[in-house]
């Protein structure tokens, strides 16, 4: 009889010599899945056995010239499903593939349950039923252009589900690929030798190894679909699983897994236990990134490295990484290691020269394993050399070091807490630089169109590494962003759902800031000076805040002694965090009021008088959320013509935008009434004057 077992993209090969092994004669190998012949019991003793396969199907019939609804209906009635199950049994179908006339798969399924109905009905005048949920027999339906390939679910649940896994950590790799990735490392080779997995979670490539050292059958403790076949031998099939568990065996074995998180190698022994190989793997915390020796004769070291979501971002990654590679030179001598990951980038900061490489899928991730030899030639290599991509790297990090060392008197004399570092001072090291009292936010900007991403990606790759040691930051405590131009609503949107927040002083107020959520952390460090100005300018003022975003210049305002604050933002987030802003400094007046409104809809139709205001703009802006889309230099004098009919004779208008080359409308502004005196060198402090054009200023008052 003719089989399908189907399997992970870059494990076919490894499936196709074990069904050999097993006694199927193979017969063709597709992209995540083997054909093989074999017999039912055979068929049976795979289900039990293969550490490679997802699941076993049965090839009912296969056929051509299926193109419609009508030849796939014949197709499927004229089946003998009397063979597979009977009339008081429930069924379901799984369908797949498309064609021009059998467009939808749920259609092209149901065509194929009236067809079975209709069989048992002719047969039995009695029809089954569905069982969405535990169906006797499974159907399945593959459509290839115009052949259909039937089959029915011979092994049932997923193969790779061992039964020992009930907790896993964030970033799970699944039973059979771990199993494939032990056999490409060639520990199988000798069981005799150490096996580490440096970044353990929760502990599967260490019980998966030690359960295929031991020759331990994955499916003798679990129930099959085929055992629900009117063909099925219950007989024969209890002596084959009797022979099966005789082969298992007892081998002294040296498994140990390490893990950073605490929580995670709890997981990972009570996994353990489960599956009876408590006593086999010890588990232990450990950081990979400060490894240490573990065993006294070499061995092989494995590991399904984190590569995202499992460590908290790219500055720990890069980290990670490279404190890896050097750890395994110095303690891992004569060792084989095979290592896991979907950056081949990353791995790259191992600065080990790969033997081998294999490609493979963690769910939809595309993955590598790479394997390496730590031979003599690969642990003499330098480390005293820096381990940057690129040696100019090391000018960026003069300059930033460079950089703390001349802000470092105004730092201190201000008590500032958070402050830019570096902007682009050196044009190919493209980012911003901003420190938030322990902790360091940068900004990549978008590379030039002319510079190759591979080159732009390792140079930032350097800007991490080098920021975290030339400030001594943690890497747990850089956070990496990418500035872009936002579009619509997507400086409104976020980036995670971290929740961390810190809180920040600034002349005497305090702010939350959020350095991961957001783009934007939530204040606008180049706008420091202007809002010093506005405390210290607010005395009995009635103050408006236009574009407020999280309140810092109405915080500011009121800490300065303004009776009355008008806080106006299209966002409920920022003006929530407004709130808390000034909560935070103890802030609470009847006459603060905060109002949610898109800003140019709110200023033309204002009313009353304000003595100061701090209008802060986007450069553009056609979110959905304002009627029109806004242009700071077209339009700015229509926002003045608005702001006149608001602003107290005595007033003053603090007008700011971030548009380079901005130009104001000088004969449009006198012809309002209104004279203008450009402030910007005034409002530009220390860490932001490398960069003249990081906002423009303006007072504006009556003429």
């Amino acid at each position: 009889m003719q089989f399908i077992a189907l399997t992970s993209i870059g494990i076919e090969q490894l499936l196709s010599d074990e069904l050999n092994q097993l006694g199927a004669k193979v017969l063709k190998l597709t992209v995540g899945s083997v054909t093989f012949d074999a017999d039912t019991l055979t068929a049976q003793k795979i289900c039990l056995l293969s550490r490679f396969a997802t699941r076993v199907m049965m090839l009912i019939d296969s056929k051509e010239a299926i193109k419609d609804k009508e030849s796939l209906y014949n197709f499927v009635r004229f089946q003998a499903w009397q063979e597979y199950f009977g009339p008081n049994q429930t069924f379901l179908v799984d369908f797949s593939g498309t064609n021009d006339e059998l467009k939808n798969t749920q259609f092209s399924g149901l065509v194929i349950k009236d067809a079975v109905v209709d069989y048992f009905q002719d047969l039995y005048e009695q029809r089954p039923n569905v069982d969405k949920q535990d169906p006797s027999v499974r159907i399945i339906g593959r459509l290839h252009r115009e052949t259909v390939n039937l089959y029915i679910d011979y092994s049932g649940p997923s193969l790779s589900q061992r039964g020992y896994r009930t907790a896993q950590g964030k970033a799970p790799i699944k039973e059979h690929l771990a199993a494939a990735l032990i056999k490409r490392s060639g520990w199988l080779n000798d069981i005799s030798q150490p096996l580490y997995d440096p970044c353990c979670g929760s502990g599967t490539l260490l019980i998966e190894a030690a359960s295929m050292a031991r020759n331990e059958a994955p499916g003798l403790h679990k129930t099959f679909a085929f055992e629900r076949l009117p063909s099925f031998r219950e007989v024969k099939y209890l002596e084959l699983k009797e022979q099966v568990a005789q082969q298992g065996t007892s081998p002294n074995l040296y498994l140990i897994g390490h893990d950073l998180d605490r929580h995670v190698i709890g997981k990972a022994k009570e996994n353990s236990r489960k599956a009876g190989l408590a006593n086999t793997i010890t588990f232990n915390l450990g950081d990979a990134a400060s490894l240490k020796a573990v065993a006294k004769r070499a061995g092989v070291v494995i590991s399904n490295l984190p590569y995202g979501e499992r460590l908290g971002g790219t500055a720990e990654l890069i980290s990670l990484y490279r404190h890896l590679g050097q750890g395994l030179k110095k303690h891992f001598a004569d060792w084989h290691v095979s290592l896991l990951s979907s950056d081949e980038s990353l791995l790259k900061l191992l600065k080990l020269v790969r033997n081998k490489q294999y490609k493979f899928k963690n769910g939809p991730i595309d993955c590598v394993l790479n394997n390496y030899i730590l031979d003599a030639k690969q642990v003499q290599q330098s480390d005293q050399q820096t381990g940057l991509n690129y040696p100019a790297s090391e000018a960026y990090g003069n300059r930033i070091k460079k950089n703390k060392q001349g802000l470092k008197k105004w730092l201190k004399k201000e008590s500032i807490e958070a402050y830019r570092l570096y902007d682009a001072d050196i044009p190919e090291y493209n980012v911003a630089v901003d420190v938030y009292l322990d902790q360091v936010v940068i900004y990549e900007y978008a590379p030039p169109k002319e510079i190759n991403e591979d080159v732009a990606h390792k140079r930032l790759q350097d800007v991490i590494y080098l920021t975290g040691t030339q400030l001594d930051v943690q890497p747990d405590k850089v956070i990496v962003k990418q500035r872009r131009r936002q579009k619509g609503d997507a400086q409104y949107t976020s980036l995670a759902k971290r929740n961390e927040t810190l809180v920040v002083t600034e002349f005497g107020a305090k702010f939350k800031v959020n350095l991961h959520d957001y783009l934007d952390t939530g204040l606008f460090l180049d706008h420091r000076l202007a809002r010093r100005f506005i405390q210290e300018n607010s005395q009995d003022k009635r103050f408006l805040n236009l574009f407020a975003y999280t309140g810092s210049a109405s915080v500011h305002a009121a800490i300065g002694g303004a009776k009355s604050i008008t806080t106006v933002d299209m966002s409920k987030t920022y003006l929530d965090w407004a709130q808390e802003n000034f909560a935070l400094n103890n802030l609470k007046n009847s006459r603060f009021r905060f109002e949610k409104a898109d800003c140019l809809k709110w200023l033309e139709h204002a009313q009353g008088q304000y003595d100061l205001i701090f209008l802060d703009p986007p450069t553009f802006s056609n979110s959905k959320r304002m009627e029109d889309a806004f242009d700071v230099q077209r339009d700015h004098i229509k926002l003045f013509t608005w702001v006149k009919n608001i602003l107290s004779p005595d007033g003053t208008l603090l007008f700011s935008n971030n548009k380079r080359g901005f130009k104001i409308d000088r004969d449009a502004l006198t012809a309002l009434g209104l004279q203008a005196v450009n402030i910007t060198d005034k409002t530009l402090s220390p860490d932001f004057n490398r960069n003249k054009n990081i906002h423009n200023s303006w007072l504006i008052t009556y003429a």
